[in-house]
């Protein structure tokens, strides 16, 4: 057969939302790059995604559905093939048995970003579980606090126009460590750069992204409110605000300005752990460059005070009015510039949906042991694997082995979550299925047409669903669907078609143009077209409606800092993306085993060595990892890699034993970067082969 290429989407959780190649010879994908005349994305795709066809095509893929014949958390061999209809059977009777006893809100669906496709995503799967009535999950392990605070302060996830950031003549990469997070928005910025642009990074670590800018501000973790104070305070000082555009499209700049007050550069820096010349410096370039863009990383928001942190952060560019420019503002999300509505589609008007409960996704650790009622007794789990990646993994173990919780997943591969399933149910990946994709880092809209047949059994995920819904009996039209009706109802009310897609692949679908400055005038997606920097609905929650300070929890208690001196951040890897490819030999290979690294000072005073094992403990558990001695990161700072998997790592733990369930001041969104924890040689390294 003839070698055929396939326009597609890159489906994971990252800004960049590459479009790809994928060749395909005798039916087997053979070839993967990225699609060289995307206008954004342009070919490269990055070093996760590189070897992707290892994956989809590996030894390792689920191609059948499997159910537990032995006890929970013991791996695959407790598991037994069966039929889909046997599985589908098994999962009714199972949901059908906890609500009878306990009523639908005892069923919980768990879903996140394993894929940002809206067909295999967050629309069939939360429709039945509403019909069903079902608990609701609020989904907000990401970016639950950035985008609470950014809909408070500009009406919803929107900014400068990304690939506008070539004008900027100033840009804060602001908690955004782009070379491994955010690959495809670089180039933009270093185009920027070779125009004369000066390029800081603010982050707590020394990142990949710190060491290529022009200069690198390291503040202590969970400050950066305090930080973004102090630089418009000292605008104020310097009379550098835009009283006029100030005056025009927001609201609350007295009320702010009077909180500034309190705010001195002094203030600022002692907080932040910086030298006041280092704010006052950059405060000066902030006060005389034009146009300043603020593109604002997710990483600043893992800690208690994150929604205010963002709001602040966000505000800089208000204070200064780089709305007015192409190439100035903040941009922390491009979500809100999409008009596709998600939850028009997984929740139609036309379909019963009776009222029920939520439950916040970043507390599945305390909902599974206690804090929900009715408690939890049914989960269903896809595009997820929160054994994992969700906070204070001791805890979660400890719900997920319940023996009265019935537990399905839909998986690819065998991840830490299966191995607490009562179902496994086999799904398939991208080039497998049809899927229609937005970006949260850019403003065009994918289509993805399967191009290769599924191995095995493997179903996509709506189609599971569907079949859920008949093995439940539920028959509304609704719960028949197709996946191209699912395409069309997404698509519909906005300017794009299916048939744009299927002709074109991506089209632009937010109507804002290349290098636009959409908010020079305002035009805010408020009720009023103005941003609020005083926001009076903030009450509700407990927050100071004027843009302000809320320091962290842990990393700002000195009482906890005497047992547990180190603040630990658990980082994005530039091979792993959350919990995907943490299975696979090549992407394991390049990221190593867990390491922790430690500033110089901390290793000598804990007497430690490169490379020497150790143990990261506070009061909820603890995990093994090498040491690296390097000054990436500050004194009193301590970091390690997010996404491996507990089964493959040293000891059966990862850096999430440690985490806490704990809010955040805005969004409910966990506090990864919020914690304490000391570190000591480890005696032995048990658990170092894996488990099964």
């Amino acid at each position: 057969m003839p070698r055929t290429t396939h326009l597609g989407a890159c489906p994971l959780d990252c800004p960049d939302t590459c479009t790809w190649q994928l060749t395909v010879e005798d039916g087997r994908a053979v070839g993967l790059r990225g699609d060289r005349e995307h206008p954004f994305t342009r070919g490269a795709l990055c070093g996760k995604v590189n070897r992707y066809l290892d994956v989809l095509n590996g030894p390792d893929r689920l191609t059948t559905p499997l159910v537990r014949v032995g006890p929970k958390g013991v791996g695959r061999s407790a598991y037994t093939a069966v039929s889909w209809e046997e599985a589908t059977d098994r999962v009714a009777a199972g949901l059908r048995a906890a609500i009878d006893r306990f009523g639908a809100e005892t069923v919980l669906p768990y879903y996140f970003a394993g894929t940002m496709g809206h067909v295999q995503g967050a629309t069939m799967g939360p429709r039945l579980f509403a019909h069903l009535g079902a608990s609701r999950l609020q989904t907000t392990i990401c970016t639950g606090a950035a985008s609470a605070a950014l809909r408070s302060l500009l009406g919803d996830r929107v900014g400068f126009e990304p690939e506008s950031i070539v004008e900027a003549r100033l840009i804060l990469l602001w908690g955004a460590n782009m070379v491994s997070t955010n690959l495809h928005h670089w180039p933009f910025v270093q185009q920027a750069r070779e125009r004369g642009a000066y390029v800081v990074a603010i982050d707590p670590l020394r990142t990949d992204t710190a060491v290529r800018c022009d200069e690198h501000l390291a503040p202590l973790p969970g400050t950066d409110a305090a930080l973004a104070l102090g630089l418009m305070r000292h605008l104020v000082d310097v009379d550098a605000t835009d009283g006029a555009w100030l005056a025009a499209h927001t609201v609350g700049w007295p009320q702010t300005a009077a909180r500034l007050a309190e705010w001195p550069v002094e203030r600022a820096a002692a907080e932040c752990g910086l030298a006041p010349d280092v704010v006052r410096r950059l405060g000066d370039r902030i006060a005389t460059t034009r146009p300043t863009a603020v593109r604002i990383g997710l990483g600043l928001q893992r800690h208690h005070g994150a929604g205010q942190a963002i709001r602040a952060v966000a505000a800089l560019s208000l204070v200064t009015g780089d709305f007015r420019y192409p190439g100035g503002g903040s941009l922390c999300m491009t979500s809100g510039h999409h008009p596709i509505d998600e939850d028009a589609v997984a929740f139609p008007s036309d379909l019963p949906t009776p009222a029920a409960r939520t439950i916040n996704m970043s507390r599945i650790a305390a909902a599974l042991t206690g804090e929900a009622e009715p408690p939890v007794t049914a989960l269903v789990v896809f595009n997820a694997n929160p054994a994992a990646t969700a906070p204070d993994q001791q805890r979660l173990r400890a719900g997920l082995g319940r023996d009265d919780l019935f537990t399905t997943v839909l998986e690819q591969r065998w991840t830490d979550t299966c191995d607490w399933a009562d179902v496994v149910l086999p799904a398939t990946m991208q080039p497998e299925h049809l899927d229609l994709h937005s970006s949260y880092g850019h403003h065009y809209t994918t289509l993805n047409v399967p191009a290769v047949e599924a191995p095995g059994q493997a179903l996509p995920n709506a189609e599971i669903f569907r079949r859920i819904a008949a093995a439940l009996g539920l028959d509304h039209p609704r719960m028949r669907d197709s996946d191209a009706d699912l395409v069309r109802q997404l698509l519909d009310g906005t300017p794009v078609t299916l048939d744009d897609l299927r002709e074109h692949t991506y089209v632009r679908g937010s109507g804002v143009p290349v290098g636009a400055a959409p908010y020079a005038d305002g035009g805010f997606p408020t009720k009023d077209g103005r941003a609020r920097l005083v926001d009076p609905e903030l009450v509700r929650y407990g927050v100071d409606p004027v843009i302000g300070y809320t320091p962290p929890a842990e990393a700002a208690d000195p009482v906890l800092a005497r047992r547990f001196p180190l603040v630990l951040l658990s980082v994005a890897s530039r091979y792993l993306l959350n919990s995907t490819f943490a299975g696979q030999p090549w992407h394991t290979a390049r990221v190593g085993p867990p390491r922790l690294h430690l500033h110089p000072d901390d290793a000598a005073a804990r007497g430690l060595t490169d490379g020497e094992p150790v143990r990261v403990h506070n009061d909820r558990g603890s995990f093994l990892a090498d040491v690296v001695v390097d000054d990436r990161t500050r004194p009193g700072v301590a970091f390690t890699h997010k996404a491996y998997w507990a089964r493959l790592s040293p000891g059966g733990n990862t850096v999430n034993s440690v985490t806490a369930v704990r809010d955040t001041d805005l969004g409910g969104a966990p506090t990864f970067h919020d914690t304490r924890v000391e570190v000591s040689t480890a005696p032995a390294r048990p658990g170092d082969e894996d488990p099964e």
